[in-house]
């Protein structure tokens, strides 16, 4: 009888595997900052990401999506598509260096880089008085990541990714 004992608990011991359960989270709320290597234009494509500590959320929005004229309504970009979400993790905390300079820096290194799969950018355009510049309010709606094991990561709710301004001049 001990020795049935033995296998089944060998069996249960060995043969259980969590799967390397991961619960991730995209969340860069807290961060306001929304950073870029260029100047940012309305007639170019334009690379904006926000950094927190070793993650990165890059967003790639193509020319033209940004407008210089105030809108009445909002403009919204497919994800994928038009335009492009990626979630990077690094091997350590990353700084804009790492976007900036040509070439990159050595470290940190990426770990994982996930592509979103689904949603939409919402871009909302406000006009300064003397109509020189404008705000952008971009933000996030309905993106969904899917990791390399299959996993889906979807926020549903309208998060904003902050402002950015154009200038005319």
């Amino acid at each position: 009888m001990k020795k049935y004992l033995l296998i089944g608990c060998s069996i249960l011991f060995f043969g259980c595997n969590d799967g390397d359960l991961q619960i991730e989270t995209v969340d860069f709320d807290s961060i306001e900052t929304v950073q870029s290597c260029n100047t940012i234009s309305a007639s170019t494509e334009n690379v904006l990401f926000k950094i927190n500590g070793d993650e990165a959320l890059i967003l790639t929005l193509p020319s033209g999506l940004l407008k210089n004229e105030a809108s009445t309504t909002s403009i919204e970009s497919a994800v994928p598509g038009n335009s492009q979400i990626s979630y990077r993790i690094f091997s350590e905390t990353v700084t804009s260096a790492y976007f900036c300079d040509s070439p990159p820096p050595l470290t940190p290194t990426v770990l994982e880089e996930i592509e979103a799969t689904g949603g939409s950018i919402i871009i909302t355009t406000t006009a300064s008085e003397d109509n020189v510049t404008f705000s952008h309010l971009v933000q996030l709606s309905g993106v969904t990541f899917l990791n390399e094991n299959g996993s889906r990561i979807t926020d549903l709710q309208i998060n904003e990714f902050g402002t950015v301004t154009t200038s005319t001049e």
